[in-house]
């Protein structure tokens, strides 16, 4: 009888094979990829609304419903209560006006424009703003509200009812 016993290797090889265990690990360990994007993902959501950075103005109110979502975020256009003129968050002389937004609509592919004004600022001031806007090259020019004010038919969302 033969009592010897069988290798691993073979019975006339004699040669070893690596362990499962020492062999090379190739797998991506996710768990700690998970925990980082969680990580990120908590981080950019606290921080998300802190990047809105604009000019503190009273909005007026409207029953309109807002605008849905463009590819190209719009130009935003300030008119304060104190009629400096805004540019996205940079002041921009009256005189000047004319010719930044010119040079702005050459670089740009829309001409989607967000008009926002402060409700005590006079119809004439926003008028020319808007005719400079149309003059620059924009076209598709939208005015700025807070949602929540009165309507033609008598009806508002405001719970005061004004």
């Amino acid at each position: 009888m033969a009592g010897g016993l069988i290798q691993p290797g073979g019975a006339a090889g004699g040669r070893r094979r690596r362990s499962r265990a020492s062999a090379p690990m190739s797998e991506i360990n996710v768990t700690p990829f998970v925990d980082v994007m969680l990580v990120l993902l908590i981080i950019f959501m606290v921080a998300a609304p802190l990047l809105t950075a604009g000019v503190p103005i009273e909005l007026p109110e409207t029953a309109a419903a807002p605008l849905p979502q463009e590819q190209e975020e719009p130009l935003a256009v300030t008119v304060a209560a104190d009629g400096r003129i805004l540019i996205g968050s940079t002041e921009v002389p009256r005189n000047e006006l004319l010719p930044r937004l010119q040079a702005i609509a050459g670089e740009r592919q829309g001409d989607k424009v967000f008009l926002r004004a402060d409700g005590v600022v006079p119809y004439g001031d926003i008028m020319v703003v808007m005719g400079a806007l149309n003059a620059g090259g924009f076209r598709d020019i939208g005015l700025v509200t807070d949602p929540g004010g009165p309507s033609l038919d008598g009806t508002s969302d405001d719970p005061d009812g004004n």
